[in-house]
């Protein structure tokens, strides 16, 4: 019986519903209660414009562990060098695969071009504007953890990167969460995240704050999050734009703040920029399990977009 194919595009094509069921599975994956060869048969392919170490690894071994093939390409294997389409790259590689797990980091309309079939799942690994995967990997990263995400309590510091779009999409889904945003000036979320953020708090009951200024944030937090400050693939247009964050570095002080707090970062990390060693290295860090994690919520993603699993 051939399923109908699902994409994973953005946090916000999800429902409520799929958005809990794809962390619920997660975590089922990461507890070894799920090992089925459910995808065996079928052929994955992996196309990563960018650099990634996390995210390709998680998905391929994720494929693999699942009963699936895999083709990886790289960034000068497919004929969009010389000039072919990514519509038209689209349509060819649906004829042949059954999924396709792609990073960009350029404009979020090429991953949907990709989509625009129903042969193959596209799953997006990272766009300019949007890096959904990651969200589930924290998601399922906080739930493990707290046996639960409604009520987390998070602060994110840092640029208002994709990762940060991608958390705020998906957090402010749960009840009486509270996620506090704090950028620095003319790095926050796009003001469309911040709408849609805001109307997702209104709906579940939870809190969503955005500022620049890290004293100004109340009460405590669970989870103090930060992201590297040169996000994969972009640059900055400021040549100061360090001098900028240097009051956003997660630092031994800021986490005293939060004395029961874990720390979180999605990697790759740059030691005493975003984050200090003995921060990231230390006892309240989680950031290696999220990582892991990705692996586990990659598992739940392609059992959901190519076997028609729950809706």
């Amino acid at each position: 019986m051939q399923h109908r194919r699902r994409h994973l595009l953005s946090i916000a094509d999800l429902t409520d519903d799929e958005l809990r069921y794809l962390v619920d599975r997660a975590s089922r994956y990461a507890a070894g209660q799920e090992s089925t060869a459910v995808l065996s048969g079928q052929v994955i392919g992996t196309y990563f414009r960018k650099t990634s170490t996390r995210t390709r690894t998680a998905f391929s071994a994720a494929a693999l562990r699942l009963g699936a093939k895999v083709i990886a390409y790289g960034p000068a294997d497919l004929q969009e060098n010389t000039g072919e389409t990514v519509e038209d790259t689209g349509q060819v590689l649906s004829r042949m695969l059954d999924g396709l797990v792609v990073r960009t980091s350029g404009p979020d309309r090429e991953i949907a071009a990709y989509a625009a079939q129903d042969r193959m799942s596209v799953v997006n690994a990272m766009s300019e504007g949007e890096h959904p995967t990651q969200a589930l990997a924290d998601l399922t990263t906080i739930q493990r953890l707290r046996g639960e995400i409604d009520g987390v309590r998070v602060l994110y510091v840092g640029e208002g990167n994709n990762s940060a779009v991608a958390l705020a999409l998906a957090l402010t889904r749960f009840s009486g969460t509270a996620l506090h945003v704090v950028t620095p000036p003319g790095y926050g979320l796009p003001e469309a995240t911040e709408h849609a953020a805001r109307k997702y708090a209104e709906v579940s009951g939870s809190t969503f704050m955005s500022g620049h200024d890290l004293a100004a944030v109340p009460g405590g937090a669970d989870f103090v999050y930060t992201t590297r400050w040169q996000t994969t693939g972009t640059s900055k247009p400021d040549p100061d734009w360090r001098a900028v964050f240097e009051p956003y570095r997660v630092d031994e002080a800021l986490m005293s703040r939060y004395p029961e707090g874990r720390f979180m970062h999605d990697l790759p990390a740059h030691r005493g920029e975003e984050v200090t060693a003995a921060v990231l290295d230390g006892s309240a860090s989680v950031a290696y399990d999220q990582a892991e994690n990705k692996m586990h919520s990659a598992s739940a993603v392609l059992e959901w977009c190519l076997t028609g699993g729950r809706r």
